[in-house]
This record gives structure tokens, C-alpha cells and sequence, in this order.
């Protein structure tokens, strides 16, 4: 994928999308974002096309994949509201087959399970608070990623520990297993995240990333 290329973009004014955002735009790409409240971007750029709408809303993903090469999900969850992700990655999955596109990135947490997992017990137990204390989320996250194992898209769920929204770099380790460090810098997701557009290592995998 050249940097010429379209992206589509979800979530593109939260901690870790907005780094995302600036990081593609560096590297030369032209960019799609979908946004609840556009007001809220504070990047101003000409290869910037804005969107307003809800990744929940079929018609408003149709409208933001069009013309676009691949896309980058960041999506939050609304608060007070039913949990947004698995309805937003099947809509998307869907709009992407109709659309003949075959990229998509997806930011999660630790929280959820594959079958390639050796979770460290501190990462369990994490994993277990969750479940208790935000079923929910917890759930849809790993329904969400059961609804990509079964569709035939270039997939890669990137699983994250705490975001520390600094623009220090330090190098990125990825695990299959476990996640390897107990935080992300911002800067160091954003730099993993864009390189997956023209890197296809973990197609079809949940890799964990942590900074150095």
C-alpha cells in the first residue's frame, strides 16, 4: 500500500487516535475520519476529508469506506452506552467485502482471550477484574473478535496495555502470547499501527504491543 493510498479512520480525536492521525499524515497518507463530534479534531490538514457520524450507523460506514484503501479502528466506548464494538466491526467487516477492501486495524485491550494465549498470571487476573467489573465491554471485545476470526478480511487486533500519551519513542516488543511491558507510548502504538498498512506479519493475529 503506497502512500497515496486512502485511510479511513474511527475514533481519530481519542488519546490514542489523534497520534494515529498525525503519525499517517507524516507519512504522506490521505485520510477519512469518521467522527461523532468533528469539532472536537484539533489537526487541521488538507489531506484530511472529515465524516460526521456513528460507527454504529451502516449507511455513515458505507459513506467513510468509499474511495478508501484500508481502515484503522479506535473506536471508544460511549459512555452510559450499550457497548459499541462488535455491532461497529460488523458493519464495517460488511461494507469492507461490498467495497472490495482488505485492510483493517483494530485497537483492544488486554482483556481479550485467543487460543494462542499464555497469559503471565498478573495479566490473568487483569483480565478476570475486567470480566467483573465491566462484563459487558468485556464480552462484546471478545465477541468482536470471534466475528473477525470468521470473515476472510486482512485483519490484526492490536492489544494494548495503559497508553501513555507522550510522543517519546522507545521501540515497540509484540507478543502472541502475553503482553510484554505494562505500557504503550502513544508515539510507539501510532508508529506500530501505520506500519501495519504495508506489513502483513500479523494479518489475521492479536498481537500484544508494548513500548520498551
Amino acid at each position: 500500500m503506497s502512500n497515496t493510498s486512502k485511510i479511513a479512520v474511527i475514533g481519530g480525536t481519542g488519546k490514542a487516535g489523534r497520534y494515529i492521525v498525525k503519525e499517517l499524515l507524516s507519512r504522506g497518507y490521505h485520510l477519512k475520519l469518521l467522527l461523532r463530534f468533528p469539532e472536537n479534531l484539533q489537526i487541521e490538514d488538507p489531506k484530511i476529508e472529515l465524516l460526521k457520524g456513528d460507527a454504529r450507523d451502516v449507511e455513515a460506514i458505507r459513506s467513510l469506506l468509499d474511495g478508501c484503501q484500508a481502515i484503522i479502528s479506535a473506536v471508544g466506548q460511549p459512555r452510559g452506552e450499550e457497548p459499541i464494538f462488535d455491532q461497529a466491526t460488523k458493519n464495517i467487516v460488511a461494507a469492507m467485502s461490498i467495497q472490495g477492501i482488505r485492510r483493517y486495524v483494530i485497537l483492544t485491550g488486554l482483556n481479550v482471550d485467543t487460543p494462542f494465549d499464555k497469559k503471565s498470571e498478573k495479566m490473568a487476573m487483569a483480565t478476570e477484574w475486567m470480566r467483573a467489573n465491566y462484563p459487558k465491554t468485556t464480552a462484546d471485545k471478545q465477541v468482536e473478535y470471534e466475528s473477525l476470526r470468521k470473515s476472510d478480511i486482512d485483519w490484526t487486533l492490536v492489544r494494548l496495555p495503559m497508553i501513555e500519551l507522550t510522543d517519546e519513542s522507545r521501540g515497540v516488543n509484540v507478543s502472541l502470547e502475553s503482553c510484554p511491558g505494562d505500557g504503550i507510548s502513544a508515539a510507539d502504538l501510532a508508529h506500530f499501527v501505520a506500519d501495519q498498512l504495508t506489513d502483513d506479519a500479523f494479518v489475521g493475529q492479536a498481537p500484544f504491543i508494548a513500548s520498551n
